[in-house]
């Protein structure tokens, strides 16, 4: 009884591109275990769908860097308001495609608006956080990160800065998205006169990424009446299940980006180009056994940024 009421209780309010992971289907052919009744919503490569959307949608939570390898300095701050526009691959299976299971038709670019804030550190050292808000949706992608800059401000030599990243989707529902990584970048400043500088930079960002779900249900048509069977006191868990877990060592995205920042003052603008390649999955089908090789679409960023260095 107490299952048919969580399942069945009253729907909220979601918008276009809030994710119903449920969308991407059932991975099980039967309803339950030992059941020979056909599962609600199969299909034979959920699994590699859940697991294809959860690589694809960590390209688009860490898809911008919008800041050159060299620190703030011990005593600096930087507060920075950012829009990233990102292209969503074609909903599919096949090689390429990818499909978004959001609430309704997704927007398309997508656009993720964001609030950084950096505090430089003594030795190189610089801590941020960045919270993006998903468009159309009440997800939000919070970052935390830490740069340390292993060469910064000789005169003839670029500056080299290597970057930790954790990042996690937050407002989700029914399942559990975390990217983390390590950025490689180099760029060099070039002094326009007085207090003006141009910042040209670009780097490889690793990221690997973590996805896996709470018990799910497939029979999105349920109904009270259908959980509370005498006969079968596990009713309620017909059509229900988990996706495959996905391994943050296992699935590695690797981002190329490129951007410029100019400063005149305090005021600090942005502008920055990037293209995660997810590379290939293999995707078991679960009624026949079979595996093959799946290739992940490329995700293409532009993102820029205003705001002030103290």
């Amino acid at each position: 009884m107490a299952l048919a009421v969580l399942v069945c209780g009253s729907a909220a309010y979601a918008d276009r591109n809030d994710i119903r992971i449920t969308n991407l289907g059932n991975p099980s052919p039967v309803a339950s275990a030992g059941s020979t009744t056909p599962s609600a919503n199969f299909n034979a490569e959920a699994n590699g769908d859940f697991r294809a959307f959860a690589r694809t949608f960590a390209a688009v939570m860490t898809s911008a860097n919008l800041m050159p390898p060299e620190t703030l300095g011990h005593a600096g701050f930087s507060l920075n308001a950012e829009l990233s526009v990102l292209g969503l691959p074609t909903p599919g299976r096949e090689d390429g495609q990818v499909t978004i299971p959001t609430e309704g038709t997704p927007t398309n670019p997508l656009l993720l608006p964001s609030v950084h804030v950096r505090k430089g550190l003594p030795f190189s050292f610089e801590l941020g956080a960045r919270v993006g808000w998903i468009d159309r949706s009440d997800m939000f992608a919070a970052t935390g990160e830490l740069k340390w800059a292993v060469n910064e401000g000789f005169t003839w030599l670029p500056d080299i800065a290597v970057r930790a990243h954790v990042t996690r989707l937050m407002g989700n529902k029914d399942f559990d998205l975390t990217a983390a990584g390590l950025d490689f970048g180099v760029g060099k400043q070039f002094p326009l006169g007085g207090m003006v500088t141009l910042t040209p930079y670009g780097g490889l960002d690793l990221t690997g990424v973590a996805a896996s779900t709470d018990t799910l249900d497939f029979d999105q048509a349920r109904q009270r009446n259908t959980t509370t069977n005498p006969a079968n006191p596990y009713a309620g868990l017909d059509n229900t299940g988990v996706y495959q877990e996905v391994k943050l060592m296992e699935n590695i995205n690797s981002r190329l980006y490129g951007g410029v920042r100019f400063i005149g003052g305090a005021l600090q603008l942005g502008a920055e180009v990037s293209l995660s390649n997810q590379g290939f999955i293999e995707v078991a089908n679960t009624q026949t056994g079979a595996t093959r090789s799946r290739a992940l679409p490329a995700v293409l960023g532009f993102s820029t940024t205003l705001g002030l260095d103290f």
